[in-house]
């Protein structure tokens, strides 16, 4: 049947692709031929298929054409910007070997000048004539220059009048947002023979504009924008660290930019060659005149001297003159060791040498690229690059900038990075339901940060002692934002005091930590965390008081019966862990315990308190940790001491003053020593606070308060 459903649905095909298909004959013809309503039915299913699967077909055949035109698309994309770079490399050979051309032509003339003489004849008999033309040309280009300047606002003490400055072209142009391709502003274009300046047109005054900026052509880039309608006939201008794109009026106005600005980019390079040349080349000393004045063998001489001394600096070393583009290179390129190497190259080769004035305008140059690679590493350097890779992923820029000077920016940007990376990590930590585990996962990211980071620190600036100070304040600031975000996990949740202990005893062995490479900052924490600290053990001592002033008021005086022996060695163990170690003698038969379960319940809680305190303690909470402890004890003792004096039954009394005996006897020499162990020092005010209690047992009838 499949076989059968398969070849009918090929002869189906077959049909309904044939040329001379008629679909009302075909209808017709398939009316009187089927038996009934199924058949046609049927039939209408296998016609539904068949056109499903033609339309998934086209779908396949669509998206692969569709495909092989991007493929295609991509490849002319990359065959055009072959052929330009192609051009643009044969247009550079075609300069390069006219300017060499031109430069043995001059060197051979300077060997032989009637021979230069001879083919500057040769060439052009009207010499005289054509100098004077030229001559006139450059000056009808000055007096172009300036009359086209006096339109724009805002260049004249910008743009200063130079002998050999001219105009070379100058055109509207539109300027485009390099990110959004939104037309920003209409401009003019000034091209000159040694820069290009970009004005924008004042509005409600034809023909005016306003300076907008200045570009010189050894920094500046042309770079053809391919057509992507509706944006087309652009070009883009790179100076370093910006760029700008301008649209030209049509495609033969952006054909002469791309043109004129190479031609005179190229015209510069070749001029300012010639002229340092011409500079290295040895001054001949002039004849000296006969004449009758005695004194002036004495003068020429005096002048002589100092010509004599002065040093010649060399700089058509062809590393030196091709230094500036070398810089270039190495910054596109990020090779920043390579940047700063040629660099101390040139400062060692010019260490000794006079300061002339080739020298000034190499180290003008220079400087610019210097300004262009201190913008890069400060860029590397910024928070906004990736933080990724640890502080190691900083230590080539920080390097390269502490070898061009600028160890105090490195020093800064890096710390700054180191916080950016910080903050970074703890706010990706996710919280955890455990505040403990929280608090462990934060201790470790911070502190391993912070550990790396001085470690990191202490390779890069290791001669540069003036920095530390730094990485103190930033050491304190960081862990300033540590604390903020451990007390909000901590102490503004509300957690009990045994937790926030736990995580203060993480916190401060991870600090601990720091002192293998001699930073200490656990007094920085203790000074953070001091009020949060107090703040926690007030609310704890609160908490005590309040239950314990609840169990008195419901104080019965009665032995407690803990029903099973399980209990009863239950609570012995507890006391005993409280350190009361003669809790038996307060037993009694069977089940029974010769105490309240208002103190008893009293020294486990004043005991856990204290326990956990003293995780807590350091020397800045010695008064508010002594001054809880006494508040809570003396509110059971006012209890106590206000039950002796009111009971009136002799047997209860008799209980109450067992009570009394083992809260002043036992509990509070115990609480005494483990402050005095904890602390480092005995407590005063807890000796007195026992030492007053012996006045009410000596007296017990008395109605007087020893409190």
């Amino acid at each position: 049947a499949m076989a059968l459903g398969e070849g009918g649905g090929s002869r189906l095909r077959r049909q309904l692709e044939s040329g001379g298909f008629a679909a009302g004959e075909y209808v017709k013809q398939l009316s009187q031929q089927s038996d009934g309503d199924r058949d046609l039915q049927e039939h209408r299913q296998r016609i539904q298929a068949l056109s499903e699967e033609t339309a998934q077909s086209l779908k396949r055949n669509v998206y692969q054409n569709y495909r092989q035109f991007i493929e295609t698309a991509r490849e002319i994309s990359y065959l055009e910007s072959e052929m330009y770079q192609l051009s643009h490399i044969l247009t550079e050979q075609k300069g390069i070997m006219e300017a060499v051309t031109q430069a043995l032509l001059l060197q051979a003339d300077r060997d032989d000048p009637a021979l230069g003489a001879r083919r500057a004849a040769a060439a052009d008999p009207f010499l005289s004539l054509s100098a004077k033309e030229a001559a006139a040309s450059e000056e009808g280009r000055q007096r172009t220059l300036t009359t086209l300047l006096e339109k724009v606002e805002g260049c004249r003490d910008l743009l200063p009048e130079s002998p050999g400055k001219y105009l070379v072209y100058n055109g509207d142009l539109v300027e485009y947002d390099a990110d959004h391709m939104a037309q920003i502003q209409r401009v003019h274009a000034f091209l000159m023979n040694d820069c290009l300046l970009v004005a924008t047109a004042l509005p409600n005054r034809r023909g005016a504009y306003r300076y907008d900026a200045l570009y010189p052509l050894d920094g500046l880039a042309v770079v053809n924008v391919k057509d992507n309608p509706p944006m087309k006939d652009m070009f883009k201008l790179l100076m370093f660290p910006e760029s700008r794109i301008f649209q030209a009026e049509n495609a033969k106005i952006k054909k002469e930019w791309l043109e004129v600005l190479e031609e005179t980019k190229r015209n510069r390079v070749l001029s300012e060659k010639r002229r340092l040349e011409q500079e290295a080349l040895p001054r001949p000393t002039p004849t000296p005149s006969e004449s009758t004045n005695p004194f002036e063998e004495e003068e020429e001489e005096e002048e002589e001297e100092p010509s004599a001394e002065e040093e010649v600096v060399d700089l058509s070393l062809e590393w030196i003159q091709e230094l500036p583009e070398d810089l270039d290179v190495c910054i596109a390129q990020r090779d920043f060791e390579g940047a700063v190497d040629l660099l101390d190259k040139l400062n060692e080769y010019l260490g000794d040498k006079p300061v002339s004035q080739p020298v000034k305008e190499l180290r003008a140059k220079v400087d610019e690229r210097v300004r262009q690679l201190t913008d890069v590493l400060v860029f590397e350097l910024s928070p906004d690059r990736s933080l990724r890779g640890g502080p190691r992923a900083t230590r080539r820029a920080v390097s390269q900038l502490i070898r061009l000077g600028q160890s105090t920016k490195a020093c800064e940007l890096f710390l700054k990075n180191r916080a950016a990376a910080v903050q970074t990590a703890i706010r990706q930590l996710r919280i955890e339901g455990a505040t403990l585990l929280y608090i462990h996962k934060l201790c470790h990211v911070f502190f391993t940060s912070l550990l790396e980071t001085a470690r990191e620190f202490e390779t890069d600036f290791a001669g540069n002692n003036g920095c530390y100070s730094a990485f103190v304040v930033w050491a304190r600031s960081s862990m300033k934002m540590f604390v903020d975000a451990f007390s909000k996990q901590v102490f503004d949740s509300k957690e009990s005091l045994s937790t926030a202990a736990e995580c203060v005893k993480v916190a401060k062995e991870h600090c601990k930590q720091l002192s293998e490479i001699g930073l200490d900052l656990t007094f920085i924490i203790h000074a953070l965390l001091v009020k949060d600290i107090k703040g926690a053990l007030q609310s704890y001592k609160d908490i005590i008081i309040e239950a314990t002033k609840h169990r008195n008021s419901e104080e019965m005086w009665r032995r407690m019966n803990l029903m099973t022996p399980e209990a009863l060695g239950k609570l012995r163990e507890e006391m005993r862990s409280c350190g009361v170690g003669n809790f038996d003698q307060y037993t009694g038969d069977d089940c029974w315990v010769n105490l309240s379960y208002t103190v008893v319940a009293f020294t486990k809680q004043t005991m856990a308190f204290l326990e956990e305190a003293l995780k807590l303690y350091f020397p800045e909470l010695h008064m508010v940790l002594l001054e809880s402890l006494v508040e809570i004890i003396l509110v059971a003792v006012q209890h106590v001491d206000y039950s002796l004096r009111c009971e009136q039954d002799p047997e209860k009394k008799a209980f109450i003053r067992q009570n009394a005996s083992f809260l002043y006897e036992t509990v509070l020499p115990v609480v005494e020593k483990r402050f005095e162990e904890g602390v480092g020092k005995p407590a005063k005010q807890l000796q007195d606070l026992r030492n007053a209690s012996r006045l009410m047992r000596v007296n017990p009838e008395s109605t007087t308060s020893v409190v």
